[in-house]
């Protein structure tokens, strides 16, 4: 894809897809238990990633790389899906969860220096008032359980670790390969739990198959292409600040599409979300290499840092 035209949709994609997996999970485990929801979202997924990285010729992992992408992956979509999907079926609702996973660009921050990647000081404020705002909106809503809280905590955890993680271990991996390795590993795991609980009644066959197919398709497979593509092209740190405007789509596909209302008090703090991502938009560089960076920011973004080290 043109890196122009990748630069201008891709964010705006990322944040529409990343936010309706809320909803669709929504949907899904108000149909079926949510560890049934996750296995069948990981399985289906998986096959398709695979089929589509081979007739792609995408170039698998091997030996430690493989081993980091099975950690990366873990985080990144069974400890987070499942913390984030059994909160659904303790009744959090969808902008709660969309609210407290807009944290993770904060933890993303935290973590930056295992990344070698500066932060600025105008990047710490606009992480600082995007956190306030989240905070502010997540504390407007009363319907939901310390365990639910946790639960999304959890989740938040799984997305933030394991995206520094992959960024840290594998920088270099195929986009098509790495999501494959990601999603397929997770499945067997969210069977293993689907199992143990007994987890196998579908309440509503058809709300089951149609938030299965959104999930698989747009949020399984082109989501997460779409994000290890940038995470591939783009420091972390940059990347990471999109979530903040993930707690606005989804507030408002909520209100839309589920008929969730939104009080004045997370309105409020959706605009200092807001507000953070702005503040917090300038590019992180590495450490000690200023004059660098001034050179890197005005060459074409066909030749990114990290494509280097492939």
């Amino acid at each position: 894809m043109n890196n122009r035209l990748f630069e201008l949709a891709g964010p705006p994609a990322l944040i529409l897809m990343w936010s309706s997996a809320f909803i669709a999970g929504i949907i899904g485990v108000g149909a079926a238990p949510p560890m049934l929801v996750l296995f069948a979202r990981f399985a289906i997924a998986g096959a398709l990633l695979i089929l589509l990285a081979l007739a792609t010729g995408a170039v698998w992992p091997r030996g430690k790389v493989l081993g980091h992408t099975v950690v990366a992956g873990l985080l990144m979509q069974m400890v987070q899906f499942g913390a984030f999907y059994t909160a659904m079926s303790e009744h959090v609702s969808a902008a709660v969860i969309s609210l407290v996973q807009g944290l993770s660009p904060l933890v993303i921050a935290v973590f930056a220096g295992l990344l070698g990647e500066r932060v600025t000081p105008r990047q710490w404020l606009g992480f600082g008032i995007g956190g306030l705002g989240v905070g502010l909106a997540v504390a407007d809503q009363s319907s939901f359980s310390l365990t639910g809280v946790l639960l999304c905590l959890l989740g938040l955890a799984g997305l933030s670790l394991g995206t520094v993680y992959q960024k840290r271990f594998t920088p270099g991996v195929d986009p098509k390969a790495g999501t494959a390795v990601h999603v397929a590993i997770s499945a067997p795991f969210a069977g293993a739990l689907a199992l143990a609980t007994d987890a196998f009644h579908i309440s509503d066959p058809g709300r089951f198959a149609g938030s299965m197919v959104w999930m698989v398709l747009i949020n399984s497979m082109a989501a997460f292409l779409l994000l290890n593509t940038m995470l591939l092209r783009w420091d972390t740190t940059r990347v990471g600040r999109f979530f903040f405007a993930t707690p606005v789509v989804t507030a408002i596909m909520a209100w839309l599409i589920i008929d969730q209302p939104v009080g004045p008090v997370t309105v409020a703090g959706l605009a200092l979300g807001i507000l953070g991502m702005v503040l917090a938009s300038r590019r992180a560089v590495p450490a000690g290499t200023a004059a660098a960076d001034r050179d890197l920011e005005t060459a074409p973004r066909a030749t990114p840092v990290v494509a280097a080290g492939r």
